[in-house]
């Protein structure tokens, strides 16, 4: 069965699209935000996310096996040693209170020219930012609280209109534009 093997093909042979996750990360550590394709930055989010999983455990681990295990398995996925030392050294500990959902991805405007690829761009979430809160289901609304009688009485009531001063007629000759 191949239950949960899904992954985005971009086109290219498996050792290819090793090679670009590979570079996308390393920018992504390095840069902290990178502009690239629609389709490679939703095929990286779920790549580097992984990575930054084994970095917060490896901080987290007292005995230094685990750790140089878990630096090591990133490194087999990241292959750049710089960029898995930054990421080992000190990028974890942005991350160490979040809960998943490191990075974040903006869909930019314009297509790219020569071959009309969605742009994206994928950026790492800050330690601070809470995001984006999710709505409760349909009724979460307005529309679905009632008010009591005694709150509608509370409230004020709406300001009246206050006239205002008429445009200045145009002459007879003339057409409008």
């Amino acid at each position: 069965m191949r239950h949960n093997k899904h992954h985005a093909s971009l086109g290219v042979t498996r050792e290819h699209r090793g090679s670009m996750m590979s570079n996308l990360a390393a920018a992504l550590i390095t840069h902290d935000r990178i502009e690239t394709t629609l389709a490679k930055a939703k095929a990286l989010r779920p790549f580097i996310e992984k990575v930054i999983t084994k970095a917060k455990h490896a901080a987290a681990k007292e005995e230094k096996k685990d750790a140089v295990h878990l630096r090591r398995l990133a490194l087999r996925d990241v292959r750049d040693e710089d960029a898995v030392t930054l990421l080992f050294n000190e990028k974890y500990k942005v991350f160490a209170d979040r809960a998943g959902g490191y990075t974040r991805i903006y869909k930019l405007g314009p297509q790219r020219l020569g071959d009309a690829a969605e742009m994206a761009l994928i950026e790492f979430v800050k330690a601070e930012d809470p995001g984006y809160k999710k709505s409760k289901g349909r009724r979460s609304g307005a529309r679905g609280k009632r008010k009591k009688p005694a709150e509608q009485a509370a409230e004020p009531s709406a300001p009246e209109k206050v006239p205002t001063p008429e445009a200045p007629a145009a002459p007879e000759g003339e057409a409008k534009a």
